[in-house]
């Protein structure tokens, strides 16, 4: 018994050493774990869809890489099921809330899911990190969810941009596609999108609504029976705004098995199904190819992203292996984000971590450089410019068109036609459609047609009383028709013409009424009405020109021979003879008896000289080669002048002797005389608002059979018509009636459609095309060309009187040439001077040997004293001749040398001479 008792307290011994080790390690582990705070918080996802699913793993990654590398913190995720239901994630949050010491929630996939779930938190006071895309910028946001904090930004960003892919495509009217869950968020991104459509001059023709799939008892009827409704609209631009993955799915099924997916369609996807294009099958895929989609873009080339992407990618293969698709996307990132927010507010808060409240205002305060992007908050909203790259799907996947953001909207030219940027629309094809079809059920377009056209051969209305029949016909009418066969060969526009009685603007206000779909005539494309309707591309001028009767001008005949010159011209001549004139005088009046005698016979036979050179061959003989130089140059002169002069007016002469009777509109008003105008047509009111016509003194003129009787019996004085009818007129009343210079120009004939009719482009590229081939004028010719005579008889045959910017060359070369002979004598003159001087002397004041030089240069003579002393000079052969005279008093001739013309001269030139 006593060696029983000694081998158990052996044994006792030796277990209490063999387990006192492990009992301290125990011990020590026991404290550790007292040292590390647990904080919990929920996450509330839908874990049946891959955005859930997406949400979920990154959570658990962030957390299990804190709890690795922390030795402070060990943090716990609570994960609750919302099924995709508003109200049970609210009651899940209720459930977090009220147990585990939730420090706060995280998730929500849906944004009416968030806001449930940020009342919770304001009444837990738990901060609420929202996955989800807010509709906008909600201003009230911060009162009504104080402990919410976005992480996922919201919509207006992409709203903006798919308002910039429709402006750029130039897509005019869009059908809106979304989701409806019963909440105002969808209401809020519909609201902006009309607005941002409407800033581009775009619009909302439709909003194509469906219910959450989850309420669909048959989603594949429901959706063709909704999507059936479009083929009554024009529009075929769809842009899908807010939508399931589970309904984007069956909607481009049954769009692309019903035609809505084809040629001349087009479709914009958001971020809510672009970000999940990588994880559906082919079968999705290859219903949605040719449509476009824009991405949030991310940075993929991040140490941190490379990291993160590896371990996604582990885990998501381990937790989901029925998904084919192991990537993350935007959705993931977001979701590592906020874990990543709330971990590094935990560690700079350290012992606080556990107040709600000191970890809402850290997280709201903090700044870091996330995964999907930069991260910062401003009144609890993601405060980032997000980038987004604009997709379009094609074969298995999807392929980049370019980026947007906001401060830059397109980066490069969207859809270029080189390289990998160019887009497959639907219908396998490259050309970009035009985004609307005619009806299935839609009527004929009925178009307005004045049907008192003042102008017949623009618009005629002849109605058949015994047929009840209409007929339609004219310049406007035959343009319109040629428009129509163009377009009927893309798709058929059938339509039916509709006679209106009343002003253009009238007819214009009809198709801002919707009273008519279109109008067809002679309607002016004007600013103030462009802004009720669009007008197609003018397929002829417009513009007003003022009619008056011709004046004759047979009274100008009397004085018709001064018009080939124009005032300056006769002054530069006669100033061009006279100068010619003196220097021909002052070359020859010293060395030719011809121009001797008294100075008045010296200048008349220079004057004679000059002036008979213009008729008829001078007698007088020229002695000096200056003089024959300048004479030349005078009779080519001359030769030019005369043979202008003739043809000038011979072309005078055989011009018809008419010109306007009236031609200033303020000589109208001031005499207060009255005008005629087509009342029915813009050129009244412009008449009385621009030019200021009393309108008294405007006479209505309802057609144009009545204005030549208002014009001749005076009842008019003139007449405004609009182009191109004034030429119409003139045609037929061709030398009676005239245009003036008073014309003013207008943007043109053209077709009226509805503000946003998308026939706008189609017709206006027709027209185009009308004009490139020919077509256009050929109609012009057609209808207003005139007869042979009076196209005669209207050309501008006006003669100008030539003036002196057509001979300013040949004088300056004239007078040029005189110059430079009268300074060649008159140094040659001074030399000779000089040297005969220098012979006698040169003595006495300054003013006497000026005199002796004038006498000199006038007389060829010098005096000493009282005694004159001829001088014989020599200008190196250009001089004079030696004169032998003769003579009865020879005293008489050296007294007065050049008093007598009773001598006998006899001359030996020099050799020069």
């Amino acid at each position: 018994m006593a060696a029983l008792l000694y081998l158990c307290c052996v044994r006792f011994i030796f277990y209490v050493l063999q387990s006192s080790p492990t009992v301290a390690a125990a011990e020590a582990e026991v404290e550790v774990a007292n040292s590390i705070r647990s904080i919990n918080f929920g996450v509330i996802i839908n874990e049946d869809t891959r955005v859930g699913k997406e949400h979920k793993v990154p959570m658990k990654i962030a957390v299990q890489n804190f709890n690795d590398r922390s030795k402070n913190f060990n943090l716990s995720l609570h994960f609750r099921n919302s099924n995709g239901h508003a109200f049970q994630a609210a009651s899940a949050a209720v459930e977090l809330a009220g147990e585990n010491e939730i420090k706060a929630i995280i998730g929500m996939e849906k944004w009416q899911e968030a806001a449930l779930v940020a009342q919770v938190g304001s009444q837990y006071q738990l901060p609420i990190l929202s996955l989800a895309t807010a509709p906008a910028t909600l201003p009230l946001a911060p009162q009504r969810w104080p402990s919410l904090i976005q992480m996922a930004g919201n919509y207006s960003h992409q709203i903006t941009c798919i308002a910039d892919i429709v402006k750029y495509y130039n897509w005019r009217k869009v059908i809106a596609v979304y989701e409806d869950d019963g909440y105002a968020g969808t209401s809020v991104m519909l609201d902006l999108l009309a607005q941002a459509l409407q800033e581009n001059g775009l619009e909302i023709e439709y909003r194509l609504a469906f219910p959450p799939v989850a309420s669909m008892s048959d989603p594949t009827k429901i959706v063709l029976e909704e999507l059936t409704k479009v083929f009554s609209m024009q529009s075929r631009m769809f842009i899908v705004l807010q939508s399931s993955l589970p309904l984007a799915v069956h909607l481009f099924r049954e769009a692309r098995n019903s035609g809505l997916i084809g040629r001349d369609t087009a479709w914009i996807i958001t971020d809510s199904i672009s970000s999940l294009l990588d994880s559906v099958n082919s079968t999705v895929i290859s219903s949605m190819e040719g449509v476009l989609g824009i991405k949030t873009h991310y940075s993929e080339t991040s140490r941190e992203f490379k990291f993160f992407y590896y371990q996604f990618w582990k885990e998501f293969r381990t937790a989901y292996p029925e998904e084919w698709n192991s990537q993350p996307g935007i959705h993931a990132l977001q979701a590592f984000d906020a874990i990543t927010a709330i971990t590094i507010a935990i560690e700079h808060l350290g012992a606080e971590a556990r107040s709600s409240t000191k970890l809402l205002e850290t997280i709201l305060s903090s700044k870091f450089d996330g995964l999907s992007s930069k991260i910062s908050f401003q009144e609890g909203e993601l405060q980032c410019n997000p980038v987004f790259r604009v997709i379009n799907v094609v074969g298995k996947g999807h392929k980049e068109l370019d980026f947007w953001s906001a401060e830059n909207h397109f980066f490069e030219r969207l859809g270029d036609e080189t390289g990998r940027r160019v887009v497959t629309w639907p219908g396998d094809t490259n050309e970009v459609p035009k985004g609307w079809a005619w009806p299935t059920n839609a009527k004929p377009l009925r178009i307005g047609v004045p049907g008192n056209a003042s102008f017949e051969k623009s618009v005629r209305v002849d109605k058949d009383n015994n047929s009840n029949r209409t007929e339609y016909s004219g310049y406007s009418i035959d343009v319109f028709l040629e428009v129509v066969r163009i377009i009927e060969e893309n798709y058929a526009l059938p339509y039916e013409f509709v006679a209106f009685y009343g002003t253009n603007d009238e007819l214009v206000n009809c198709v801002y009424n919707k009273t008519f779909d279109a109008v067809v005539g002679d309607v002016t494309i004007l600013a103030n009405r462009s802004k009720h309707v669009d007008f197609t591309q003018p397929y002829a001028k417009s513009g007003l020109s003022m009619i008056v009767p011709y004046k004759s001008k047979e009274s100008q005949k009397a004085r018709l021979f001064t018009k080939p010159f124009n005032m300056q011209l006769w002054l530069a001549s006669g100033g061009a003879l006279l100068y010619t004139t003196f220097s021909v005088w002052f070359l020859e009046h010293n060395v030719n008896p011809d121009f001797g005698g008294t100075r008045k016979n010296q200048l008349s036979a220079s004057l004679r000289f000059i002036f008979s050179s213009v008729f008829f061959a001078h007698k007088e003989r020229i002695l000096t080669n200056y003089t024959r130089i300048v004479v030349v140059v005078w009779m080519f002169v001359v030769f030019i002048l005369t043979q202008s002069y003739t043809a000038n007016l011979t072309s005078m002469l055989t011009v018809p002797l008419l010109k306007p009777k009236i031609e200033d509109i303020g000589w109208l008003k001031a005499n207060d005389k009255q005008v005629g105008c087509d009342g029915k047509s813009f050129a009244w009111a412009y008449l009385t608002k621009v030019l200021g016509f009393e309108a008294k003194n405007i006479r209505n003129v309802s057609n144009q059979y009545y204005y030549p009787d208002l014009l001749n019996n005076g009842t008019i004085a003139a007449a405004f018509l609009r182009l191109p009818f004034e030429k119409v007129f003139l045609d037929e009343y061709c030398g009676t009636f005239t245009h003036t210079n008073f014309t003013l120009r207008f943007g043109g004939l053209g077709f009226v459609f509805p503000k946003g009719s998308p026939l706008v482009a189609d017709v206006s590229n027709a027209i185009l095309k009308l004009s490139e081939n020919g077509v256009l004028q050929q109609l012009e010719g057609k209808w207003f060309s005139p007869p042979l005579d009076c196209a005669l008889s209207n050309t501008n045959t006006d003669v100008e009187s030539l003036n002196i910017q057509d001979f300013w060359v040949l004088y300056l070369f004239s007078g040029a040439t005189s110059m430079t002979c009268f300074l060649l004598f008159f140094i040659r003159l001074l030399k000779s001077y000089r040297a005969q001087e220098s012979k006698i002397g040169n003595s006495g004041s300054l003013g006497e040997k000026l005199v002796k030089l004038w006498k000199y240069f006038d007389k060829g003579e010098t005096r000493n004293g009282n005694e004159a002393t001829p001088i014989s000079y020599e200008l190196d052969g250009l001089g004079p001749p030696q004169w032998d005279i003769s003579s009865s008093s020879e005293s008489e001739i050296t007294e007065h040398p050049q008093a007598s013309l009773s001598f006998e001269v006899q001359t030996s030139p020099t050799p020069h001479a």
